[in-house]
């Protein structure tokens, strides 16, 4: 599959926001502790959300969609293994690991996919399943792990990492006594996953804190449950209205979770204004560079937003710095903004970004969900034509980004 853009049209209208990848996911994981029925609405019709109701699938359960609600039912479990071929389609296949733990006491799964942006070890999950009592086992790349019975213990994070956190969570919600994850991820969507399993009879308190402490329960209950706001794909959707001069009205946004992303609009210049759970943001020609922009775990500005950024302040006016500090190997969309005309170079770990010039369209390809949305946006505002080969990263975590941005007035073709 690939994108085909025509650039040069200025962005403006509204639409609507969905719900999160990075939510849904930890949710339909979730569904597996549950006994009977639940129902996940504003679930977005992404790859990752199918490949994750494959896998329920694969372990006994039913599951199904429609009409942007996935509904799974648990009464049928009947494995903890996790297909090596649906493992290795997705990084946050390995939350089911925890999940399939504390409701079977055994699980099992090859090292998980996804994309390539750097080592991303799973060590702090694993120590953290040992501490609650279950025997890991590596042979092969398969990881087993398996426990007469889970039982609550302190954890202590050498790092916030959501995936942790989550995979901890699911573990512990059956496991007997209290368990208390420290220096947590304090993601938003970490709450999500908080409040959907108190919808469903579990006793948790403290995400967003950096501390959460976890009761353990006898069982949970299915539930009707709406998945959260996507703040990246709005966060997505905002560059590239900015990156033409365009203005933009995004709906279902919660305030909270995006400010750290439009404070940064507002820093190059945009008019960013909140009313209710709407925006609008106006961009205006040119954009304002921004001196240096580090990345970092909630509430910094998030990985997720910066390759895109990174495309949007190709057309900024000015020198522009970008740290990333979360993964050591998201820059493969760096070269392809080159091949386009960027003027950005990598030192000590910066991307340092001379903005204001022309972008023409070229032949790119995407290596990762986030650079390839950064390609797309950074075709809008290039000169003719631009191809975007691998499009199945971006439809991993982006439902019809092309209708979107069609939507808007973006001149945008999907092929297959």
């Amino acid at each position: 599959m690939e994108y085909r853009v025509t650039g040069g049209a200025r962005l403006e209208g509204e639409l609507c926001v969905r719900g999160a990848k990075n939510a849904a996911l930890p949710l339909l994981a979730a569904s597996v502790l549950t006994n009977g029925t639940t129902v996940l609405t504003n679930c977005p019709r992404i790859t990752d959300v199918e490949v994750s109701l494959e896998i329920l699938a694969a372990c006994g359960c039913g599951a199904s969609f429609s009409e942007h609600s996935a509904a799974i039912e648990t009464r049928g479990l009947c494995s903890g293994d996790i297909p090596k071929d649906l493992a290795e389609k997705m990084r946050s296949s390995f939350i089911f690991l925890g999940a399939l733990l504390g409701r079977t006491g055994a699980a099992r799964t090859s090292c998980p996919g996804g994309c390539a942006i750097g080592e991303r070890p799973v060590d702090l999950h694993l120590d953290g399943l040992r501490r609650l009592g279950a025997e890991i086992t590596i042979d092969g790349g398969v990881i087993s792990a398996k426990a007469r019975k889970l039982r609550g213990a302190r954890i202590d994070l050498a790092f916030p990492s959501v995936g942790a956190t989550e995979n901890l969570m699911l573990a512990s919600v059956l496991a007997e006594g209290e368990t208390v994850i420290v220096n947590a991820a304090k993601e938003p969507e970490i709450a999500d996953l908080q409040n959907f399993l108190n919808v469903c009879g579990a006793k948790i308190k403290g995400a967003g804190s950096g501390q959460i402490v976890i009761r353990g329960v006898p069982r949970l209950y299915g539930a009707e449950y709406s998945v959260m706001p996507d703040r990246v794909a709005a966060g997505t959707y905002l560059a590239a209205a900015a990156i033409t001069g365009g203005s933009v009205i995004l709906h279902n946004i919660e305030r909270e979770h995006i400010q750290p992303i439009t404070a940064r609009f507002s820093e190059c210049g945009a008019g960013v204004l909140f009313k209710g759970e709407s925006l609008k943001m106006c961009a205006p020609r040119p954009l304002k560079p921004i001196e240096r922009l580090v990345t970092g775990v909630h509430p910094e500005f998030p990985t997720d937003m910066q390759p895109q950024m990174t495309a949007l302040l190709t057309k900024a006016r000015g020198r522009s710095a970008i740290v990333e500090t979360v993964f050591e190997a998201r820059d493969k969309h760096v070269a392809e903004l080159v091949k386009m005309g960027a003027d950005i170079s990598i030192k000590n770990g910066a991307f340092l970004i001379k903005g204001g010039g022309r972008l023409r369209g070229e032949d790119v390809s995407a290596s990762d969900l986030r650079g390839g949305a950064a390609l797309i946006i950074a075709a809008l505002s290039a000169e003719g034509v631009t191809t975007v080969r691998n499009a199945g990263y971006v439809t991993r975590g982006y439902e019809a980004i092309e209708e979107d941005l069609k939507g808007l007035g973006a001149g945008i073709e999907l092929t297959l």
